[in-house]
């Protein structure tokens, strides 16, 4: 980076920013107290910690903006658990509860290779009749009909939940769903990695440190995973840095991730909010800073994604902006942003995404689940 542009930069942040800012693009390390003070700029600093991002992104990835051609697979919304956040799950009883058969599963995965995807990834609740077996049979159904695409499936709360069903560890729960055909693992259930906070909005799901613990299995069984955080709702600046600060640390020991994805809180529908116990979201100066910190502070990952299921296609391509090199996938099928209130989730067409990338002066660039591009 030129002397000008670092100079101009920290030119037009406050000192203590500018100082941050200065010191981050020497090649420095964020500390958390760092972190902390640039979550909560105010004003035209929030611009130059974009830039500042958008700097560090382009050094580690370039001017590309990928995607993956994928298609979600929510298997059920019959779900044990009770998250505030969630208007996805169903309980006995309801109207609307499903769980797919074989021959539905089938007819979706066939759908998926006529449409040309790479990656299917499958998502849905915690069905109280499921155990280890139902989870790799799964698997193995997926992989069996389409052996050509890779599954992006489960998360740290579905291995722990299919492990204690069947009386197993979850490292052999891990290793079977590998057997099964899982190709890498979803970084989900992580929310917010403070047990304060998860005992409000999830208080079903597993603690920080078994969450952290599968993660880490995982990675040691060459499973590679995403990380993620919800962020938006009874959360702190702190508690998302001290979120930040653990995926950093696992990702220092393991190399494991494959990205970062800040995932907004959608809040219309979903109980935690309706309770009014919840803020109704993010404002757009904390979705651009999420996206911005966490690149400027996560200096051993590559990837930070942008959600437009979450953030819509406008914010995205700014997020793409403040230190974002990734757009996510193309879904096809996405219900649980939808049930909480999000609008135009089901497809995003790559004509779209290559329209908000050279807008930016990028070039769009498909790519594989495991960001081998296309």
């Amino acid at each position: 980076m030129t002397s000008g542009l670092k100079d101009r930069l920290c030119r037009c942040s406050t000192s203590e920013t500018g100082k941050i800012l200065e010191n981050v693009l020497a090649g420095n390390r964020l500390t958390k107290e760092d972190a902390l003070t640039l979550l909560n700029a105010k004003g035209r600093d929030v611009f130059e910690i974009a830039s500042a991002a958008d700097i560090i992104r382009e050094e580690k990835t370039g001017s590309a903006v990928t995607y993956v051609r994928n298609q979600n697979l929510n298997f059920t919304n019959y779900c044990i658990n009770s998250c505030g956040f969630c208007s996805f799950c169903r309980k006995s009883g309801d109207s609307d509860i499903f769980c797919l058969s074989r021959d539905e599963i089938v007819a979706k995965v066939n759908q998926a290779k006529e449409r040309g995807v790479s990656e299917i990834c499958s998502v849905g609740g915690l069905h109280p009749d499921f155990d280890a077996d139902t989870y790799t049979g799964f698997l193995s159904l997926v992989h069996e009909t389409a052996p050509e695409i890779h599954i992006h499936a489960n998360n740290p709360m579905e291995v722990w939940y299919g492990a204690e069903k069947s009386g197993i560890s979850t490292v052999e729960m891990l290793s079977r769903m590998k057997e099964a055909g899982l190709g890498s693992m979803c970084g989900t259930a992580a929310e917010i990695l403070v047990d304060d906070i998860r005992k409000v909005i999830c208080p079903g799901k597993v603690d920080t440190k078994t969450w952290e613990r599968i993660i880490r299995e995982a990675h040691g069984l060459g499973i590679k995973t995403t990380a993620t955080i919800m962020y938006g709702h009874i959360e702190s600046p702190s508690d998302i840095v001290t979120h930040l600060d653990l995926l950093r640390n696992i990702q220092d020991d393991t190399r494991g991730f494959l990205e970062f994805v800040p995932l907004s809180f959608i809040h219309n529908n979903t109980p935690i909010y309706l309770a009014g116990r919840a803020r109704a979201g993010a404002t757009g100066r904390e979705d651009i800073l999420m996206t911005a910190v966490s690149r400027l502070f996560l200096d051993n990952f590559d990837n930070i994604q942008v959600s437009w299921v979450k953030s819509g296609k406008k914010l995205a391509q700014l997020l793409l902006m403040a230190g974002g090199n990734d757009l996510g996938g193309t879904m096809f099928e996405e219900s649980i942003s939808k049930e909480a209130g999000a609008s135009d989730t089901e497809y995003l067409d790559p004509e779209d995404m290559k329209r908000m990338a050279e807008d930016c002066g990028r070039k769009l660039v498909r790519r594989t689940t495991l960001y081998d591009l296309v």
